[in-house]
């Protein structure tokens, strides 16, 4: 890459989200994410850089951060689910790894019943009355652990089931 490119990289950085920045899809598969990481970490690391100047040596180690931060949360499909649904809602383009794996967690507690004691409750009191096919009781508390969790996507896909047997 000529210097120019590369200042002129460092200056964007800030405005590419990870798959911009290694070249990828959305839909790229971890294979991809690790060939792209890989080709784009080489260009860019200092140690192969080490011959330009010191400015263009900064820019080059900022480039090189951006890309290892990307990698580290596109490579693990938790994080990757959890930056996602960050670009979905407009919540920037960056996310630090810790607040990746913390992410990941919250959607993983979520995945198991729910993020408060009145949700799990009600969740698996539903998750009961669905396996004795009581579809009309696993609404009513679906609908009940909804309000203490409004936006649980889970609890809304099981609501959308149990209504579902209703039928």
């Amino acid at each position: 890459m000529v210097p120019t490119e590369i200042v002129a990289l460092a200056r964007i950085i800030g405005e590419l989200d990870y798959y911009q920045l290694l070249h990828l899809r959305r839909n790229a598969v971890a294979g991809e994410v690790k060939k792209a990481y890989h080709a784009t970490s080489r260009a860019f690391h200092p140690d192969s850089n080490r011959h330009l100047d010191p400015e263009l040596r900064e820019a080059v180690a900022t480039i090189s951060k951006r890309v290892s931060e990307a990698y580290s949360v596109l490579r693990d499909p938790r994080r990757r689910q959890a930056y996602d649904r960050r670009l979905e809602t407009n919540q920037g383009l960056r996310m630090q790894l810790a607040e990746a794996q913390a992410e990941a967690g919250r959607q993983a507690s979520e995945e198991r019943g729910g993020r408060t004691p009145q949700g799990r409750q009600f969740y698996r009191l539903a998750q009961s009355d669905l396996q004795r096919n009581d579809y009309g009781a696993a609404v009513r508390n679906l609908q009940t652990a909804l309000t203490f969790e409004p936006g649980n996507t889970l609890f809304k896909e099981q609501l959308a089931r149990a209504k579902q047997g209703l039928r």
